[in-house]
């Protein structure tokens, strides 16, 4: 594995993520697709609350003694709980910022990690500790995929009486 490339991407990815939503208004920002999926705000919220209490606890967990419990996590329910929608959209890039800067100088100082150390997780089973780290990188990924998707339709919903189409279709 390749840790400091990986971290490297870690790294790139909050000013492509401040990027991608500095020039949004609020209301652009808030705004949900009929399906129901998250806003960017929402989006950004969850980000910053999956940096501290799942990928960077649960690498660290691994890493430390892989018996040890993960912290529960729940994802939908706490964008609800914690009101993302209603959160300032900046305000939670920043936040995001801040705790991907505290991911990245904890994950600079490890020393020879064991990237193998596995967490026997109840519904993938093995999970080991460069598993987490690549998916921790690739989540990131996935979740500019989906801001970018919210910005498509965006688009499209400015002028609701054209089509797209000539654009290209959203897909995979």
């Amino acid at each position: 594995m390749n840790h400091p490339a990986l971290t490297d991407a870690l790294a790139s990815f909050p000013a492509m993520l401040r990027a991608s939503v500095a020039d949004l208004c609020s209301d652009d920002a808030r705004r949900k697709p009929p399906t129901g999926a998250w806003s960017i705000t929402e989006i950004v919220a969850h980000l910053a609350d999956e940096e501290s209490l799942d990928f960077r606890t649960r690498v660290r967990l691994t890493l430390e003694d892989p018996s040890q419990p993960w912290p529960p996590i729940d994802p939908e329910g706490r964008a609800t709980e914690q009101r993302y929608n209603d959160r300032d959209l900046l305000k939670e890039v920043g936040r995001f910022e801040a705790e991907r800067a505290e991911s990245l100088v904890w994950l600079r100082s490890l020393d020879a990690p064991d990237w193998s150390r596995a967490h026997d997780h109840p519904r993938f089973g093995p999970i080991a500790a460069g598993d987490l780290l690549v998916s921790w990188a690739a989540h990131d990924m996935l979740h500019l995929r989906q801001i970018a998707k919210r910005r498509f339709e965006l688009v499209g919903s400015r002028a609701p009486e054209f089509s797209t189409r000539y654009a290209g279709e959203w897909g995979p």
